[in-house]
């Protein structure tokens, strides 16, 4: 059986991902490899920073890993939050906090186009890919639904009328 570190310490993205794994896969957190150090993101893309951290993963601990990293690009702020959206409202990395001042400074806009990028960097047996995944929609003007995590309350996909939180993962 293959086994995958997935560096995260976020117990939502290891629930959807472990959920979407059949078979022949493990999926290893970072606690299962002991690393429990805060993981460097200072790339100024959203690909640099999960490379960086799967980089350092594979380096340090020497197991085929994937790491990710997730942007919130929202048209009318130039891309804001982008490669900043876990900590768009500080170093707390609070997504209350982060959704609030989201929609502060969309209040007086009228574009509220927004997409959200993917980029899961994959280290297996040294070579490195990269996966990027889109999804636009449009930032709502309050939270709704208590599914999901980060931006999810206000971010409503093209083609549907509510937000990912009020989506099922199977919907997602």
């Amino acid at each position: 059986m293959l086994q995958l570190v997935f560096a995260t310490n976020n117990k939502h993205k290891v629930n959807e991902i472990q959920s979407l794994i059949k078979e022949n896969l493990e999926i290893l957190t970072l606690s299962d490899i002991k690393c429990f150090e805060d993981i460097p993101e200072t790339s100024p893309t959203i690909e640099g920073n999960a490379f960086q951290k799967a980089r350092y993963l594979n380096q340090k601990y020497n197991y085929n890993c994937f790491a990710d990293d997730t942007g919130l690009i929202v048209e009318a702020l130039k891309g804001e939050p982008g490669v900043y959206s876990a900590r768009y409202a500080g170093e707390q990395k609070n997504d209350q906090d982060n959704m609030n001042l989201l929609l502060q400074n969309l209040e007086s806009k009228d574009n509220r186009k927004a997409k959200f990028q993917t980029v899961i960097a994959l280290i297996l047996n040294g070579n490195e890919y990269a996966f990027v995944g889109e999804v636009y929609g449009t930032i709502a003007k309050e939270k709704k639904g208590s599914q999901g995590f980060g931006y999810d309350p206000i971010f409503i996909p093209d083609g549907y009328d509510c937000s990912f939180a009020e989506m099922s993962a199977d919907e997602k």
